[in-house]
């Protein structure tokens, strides 16, 4: 497992964008598939996209699909959302998940490793 620790969530206007990023510990970053969820008050925890190790292929929810990014830096151990075209539907507190070798999965069940999230507010 690795340790996760988001950050960059915030309040923006609806239209606006943001940039979450999550750091993770380790030497075995690249070996992970990464995930980002998210849930809002009284609703289930729903997958917002995942970004697949090795090759890099992605995958997003339909609701963020075309206004969301998820990107990663093996570098720097981290893993980013870029939130385009922000709406208030999209608020709630967001979170950074890792699976090692993992299949780019949007199951919850899948990921072993998480952060504790991060609050995005979108409302004017």
């Amino acid at each position: 497992q690795v340790q996760l620790v988001e950050s960059g969530g915030g309040l923006v206007q609806p239209g606006g964008s943001l940039r979450l990023s999550c750091a993770a510990s380790g030497r075995t970053f690249r070996s992970y598939t990464m995930g980002w969820f998210r849930q809002a008050p009284g609703k289930e925890r729903e997958f917002v996209a995942a970004l697949r190790w090795g090759g890099g292929s992605t995958v997003y929810a339909d609701s963020v699909k075309g206004r969301f990014t998820i990107s990663r830096d093996n570098a720097k151990n981290t893993v980013y959302l870029q939130m385009n075209s922000l709406k208030p539907e999209d608020t709630a507190v967001y979170y950074c998940a890792a699976e090692r070798y993992g299949l780019g999965s949007g199951s919850i069940e899948s990921y072993d490793s998480w952060g504790h999230g991060t609050q995005v507010t979108v409302s004017s």
